[in-house]
């Protein structure tokens, strides 16, 4: 038996180095509410040299425009460093609000806090954050494969994922990358 282990272990080990494991829980669960997803596009995210998270966009095809798009699609975010949760909800929110097209009022500012509490905890290298658009409906998040929440308000979900789609974004390569350009 412990013969049988070690020589399953090298090949295992030589499998996830390697990426052939590279659909994970969190990948398959999000695209999974995305019928014939692909992967539209990816890049990392950095900041002065210290890359954050590595982000991937899937879809059936790519979304039209991203930020009012008729396209369910996926967004998923493997992080290379720990961050805490409040941290993700206090700058998603500030970015929300500095692309708004006008004042958000701050009773819907409140409720999209608490629900992106519910979806983001702290995270740690390797773990994965996964977002669904669901046109006219909202947004679905994954924690590392397991839903974490649902979010029913379609001006969320925009604003949400207009963080990395919207044209004004603080990242425009990303989001070009994202969208499946070089």
């Amino acid at each position: 038996m412990s013969k049988l282990r070690t020589r399953r272990l090298p090949a295992a080990l030589l499998a996830c180095l390697l990426g052939v494991w590279g659909v994970s829980g969190a990948q398959a669960g999000c695209r999974d509410d995305i019928p014939d997803a692909r992967r539209i596009g990816a890049g990392e995210f950095c900041v002065l040299g210290f890359c954050l998270y590595r982000a991937e966009l899937w879809a059936a095809q790519p979304p039209a425009v991203p930020t009012a798009s008729e396209t369910p699609f996926a967004l998923l975010l493997t992080y290379e460093r720990s961050v805490s949760g409040e941290r993700i909800v206090s700058t998603g929110l500030d970015e929300m609000q500095r692309l708004a097209p006008h004042p958000i009022a701050e009773a819907t500012l409140t409720t999209w806090q608490q629900d992106m509490r519910r979806a983001f905890g702290d995270v740690s290298r390797g773990d994965e954050l996964c977002g669904v658009y669901l046109p006219g409906h909202g947004a679905r998040f994954y924690t590392n494969g397991k839903v974490s929440t649902e979010v029913r308000d379609p001006a969320f979900a925009q604003a949400f994922f207009g963080i990395w789609l919207d044209a004004r974004t603080r990242a425009p390569t990303l989001r070009k990358q994202l969208l499946g350009g070089p």
